[in-house]
């Protein structure tokens, strides 16, 4: 498809697509946190707790790229 390899295309969705979907999900949170009037201690814990997901696979991406796993 418009001369690229599946590789090419499933590499790109890791990266660009999950990184935009990851932000999206950040902003989600905030507005959350924004409509609960969660204060700065609750935006924290909110952001934390609901993103803990994320932190791991972006720490595993790091492992991977860096280590070579």
């Amino acid at each position: 498809m418009f001369g690229l390899t599946e590789e090419q295309i499933s590499g790109f969705g890791m990266t660009f697509g999950i990184g935009a979907f990851m932000l999206f999900m950040l902003f989600i949170i905030g507005e959350i946190a924004w409509k609960a009037k969660a204060g700065k201690t609750g935006t924290v814990i909110l952001f934390f707790v609901l993103s803990f997901g994320m932190i791991g696979f972006i720490a595993k991406t790091l492992m991977e790229k860096f280590w070579g796993l």
